[in-house]
């Protein structure tokens, strides 16, 4: 461990595509908060970021303009995503720090050395002194309480929102795994494709992702009755007037049919490359999911049809990852093998 580190602040981050959560040593998760920047086009100057900038998207006027500085799990925009690091890590530790901090970040499996460097720069340009990086689906079995290290077969599944990672995990290494592209960004806009062409309406980012969570679901009948239509507001494709529809959870299945099917087939790509004895362990000790993605509902009912494994969602799915780069950068020598 490098000179000072023992007297930095410890950071843990999950910098996720859809939102940025950071754990502080001691504190627990201290930000959890939309990744998206708000940029003004006249002078390229940041005005907003995080839950100021979401708040702005699909409402700003010409000059203004919001973005993800990462796509699919990765960075897109370089200089934004410094910025957006360098305002989370100064709001984390809100006053001046002698010594910078060690930042332990948790990132998507099957990215590239060049991703990963992207990364490792962005976060010590933006204040770090040192930063390390883990697979998120490594994070995400330790922020729910497994022991990595043991000489057992773990599979986690974390869906965030532009990736959803399955992973084996035995004796402190990933054994298996796959990273789809596609996670809660992709459902969103399923949905606003499907009522775009079913009701020749177009709904904004928001909307779609309110449909999501109040009505998201993949199988016939675990929505109350009162949850079952919506009205959904947006404009009129013909006239370009405003117009309200009503929509039903049965539409909004069928929406979402194709990401969740290809979500639950990358499952099955990773059980069926995964070794017998593992195979076995996870046969007994179940599926574990995390990220935003895992409450939708039925999601894990689905999964376990189609499997014929147990999956259970962890207590907390949208911290877990953070959570885990929190135990990390607390433990540093203990889980120094895995960054």
């Amino acid at each position: 461990m490098a000179l000072f580190d023992g007297l930095s602040k410890k950071i843990g981050i999950d910098l996720g595509t859809a939102n940025t959560l950071v754990y502080m040593k001691g504190k627990g998760v201290v930000i959890d908060e939309p990744s998206v920047v708000a940029v003004q086009r006249s002078t390229n100057k940041v005005i907003a970021i995080g839950a100021d900038a979401k708040a702005m998207l699909d409402r700003t006027p010409e000059d203004i303009f919001t973005v993800r500085p990462l796509k699919d799990g990765v960075i897109a925009d370089f200089t934004i995503t410094q910025v957006m690091l360098r305002y989370f890590i100064k709001k984390t530790l809100k006053t001046f720090q002698l010594i910078k901090p060690v930042i332990v970040i948790g990132i998507p499996s099957k990215v590239t050395a060049v991703e990963k460097r992207a990364v490792e720069e962005a976060a010590e340009s933006a204040g770090a002194k040192r930063a390390m990086l883990i697979e998120e689906p490594v994070a995400a079995a330790i922020g729910s309480g497994l022991d990595i290290y043991e000489p057992f077969g773990n599979m986690v599944i974390d869906i965030g929102g532009g990736t959803t990672d399955t992973a084996v995990i035995s004796l402190g290494g990933i054994v298996e795994s796959e990273s789809l592209k596609l996670g809660g960004d992709a459902i969103d806009e399923a949905i606003k494709t499907y009522i775009r062409f079913k009701h020749n309406m177009l709904i904004g980012f928001k909307t779609s992702e309110e449909i999501k969570i109040e009505m998201g679901n993949v199988i016939d009948g675990i929505i109350d009755e009162d949850e079952c239509i919506k009205d959904v507001t947006g404009r009129d494709l013909i006239t370009g007037l405003p117009k309200t529809v009503k929509v039903t959870d049965d539409q909004i299945r069928e929406a979402i049919k194709e990401p969740v099917e290809a979500i639950v087939a990358s499952i099955k790509r990773v059980l069926e490359v995964t070794p017998p004895e593992l195979a076995a362990d996870i046969s007994l000790n179940g599926i574990t999911m995390t990220g935003g993605g895992a409450l939708l509902r039925g999601l894990d009912k689905l999964i376990t049809q189609e499997t014929g494994i147990e999956a259970t969602v962890s207590e907390d799915p949208l911290g877990c990852v953070a959570r885990g780069t929190g135990v990390v950068v607390e433990n540093l020598m203990k889980y120094k093998s895995i960054y």
